[in-house]
């Protein structure tokens, strides 16, 4: 054990009966400093090439076939109403139905 170690050591030990406890004294800390940032310069005027990102020309659109097309819309409706007759109907019988049961 060095007396480096002693010393620090002597700082923990339990004084002897009667005798003052030793003080350390704390470190001076260093006085902080703002350093600021380097200087920097500005780069010159146009040292970035120009950049000319060409686009892509648009897509053709596919051809519409107009009589598909109203063709199937006739479809559609021709369902549409045919749901709609039926849910109709039905509607009818039930109305039907109540209003026999409250009568009879």
């Amino acid at each position: 054990m060095t007396n480096a170690d002693r010393a620090d050591d002597a700082y923990w030990r339990r004084p002897p009966n009667g005798a003052a406890v030793p003080r350390r004294e704390p470190a001076a800390a260093p006085e902080p400093r703002y350093e600021p940032p380097p200087p920097s310069t500005p780069p010159p005027p146009g040292w970035r090439p120009q950049e000319v990102v060409p686009t892509a020309p648009p897509r053709e659109m596919p051809v519409q076939q107009h009589a598909a097309l109203d063709e199937e819309e006739r479809a559609a409706r021709t369902i549409t109403y045919g749901v709609g007759l039926v849910a109709g109907a039905v509607v009818l019988v039930l109305i039907i139905v109540v209003c026999a049961r409250l009568v009879g």
